[in-house]
């Protein structure tokens, strides 16, 4: 079997694993960008693109390129403790590292000789590889009576966010907004619960230090 090409590679203000979005479209207002490979960089390729308002994206979990396959896994939102098979989840410890995620077009940009999607709701980090972009097609993708297992019984509960201003002004408003939104969705893993601990992740190029008590994220620090 020919071994799959890169086409594309992403461009995030989340630089690595930790706070990114668990899942595609959970946090809007986070906006990425596709670039293309010169190779791809064809207009003819993206003719008609724009007629979309959503896509596809196949890509390569490749932070997590040494995790390997294992037949279960513990998903954080089932307290980190309940083992489930890998195939019943999106884990990244699959046979192949091929991750899947909708996100919704903005923008085609043409730019020189590279060629970008502006998209929104991206769970991918800054630098991922990108396989393969499909148009979402709603009168086929969208299942109406659908079920979700344990997604259905675990929903996403957003919390309150607390960043003092002079810190929130290090960033313009666009990424103010994204920010936010980032933090809502509690970056920390499921499993953890300690609301003395102070966590950090890579933002901009800036490493944004905070604290949670379950209910609330409060930033402390912005280096």
């Amino acid at each position: 079997m020919e071994e799959l090409k890169v086409i594309a590679r992403v461009k995030s203000d989340i630089k690595g694993k930790f706070a990114l979005p668990r899942q595609a479209g959970l946090c809007n207002d986070l906006i990425s960008y596709i670039v293309f490979e010169k190779e791809y960089s064809v207009k003819e390729a993206f003719r008609g693109i724009d007629e979309y308002s959503h896509l596809w994206i196949i890509w390569n979990f490749s932070l997590d390129e040494n995790v390997g396959f294992s037949p279960t896994v513990r998903p954080p939102k089932l307290g980190g403790n309940k083992r489930v098979g890998v195939f019943a989840t999106r884990s990244p410890n699959r046979p192949n590292p091929i991750g899947l995620s909708c996100v919704r077009l903005l923008d085609v940009i043409y730019f020189k000789d590279e060629i970008i999607l502006k998209v929104s709701g991206a769970d991918m980090a800054d630098g991922t590889p990108v396989y393969d972009v499909k148009p979402y097609l709603p009168f086929t993708d969208c299942v109406s009576d659908a079920t979700g297992s344990f997604t259905d019984r675990t929903k996403t509960v957003r919390l309150d966010v607390e960043i003092p201003p002079t810190l929130l002004e290090i960033f313009d408003l666009e990424k103010q907004k994204a920010l936010i939104e980032v933090l809502s969705l509690d970056p920390r893993p499921g499993y953890h619960a300690d609301e003395t601990r102070v966590y950090g992740f890579t933002y901009l190029n800036r490493e944004i230090k905070f604290v949670c008590d379950g209910k609330t994220v409060k930033v402390v620090d912005v280096i």
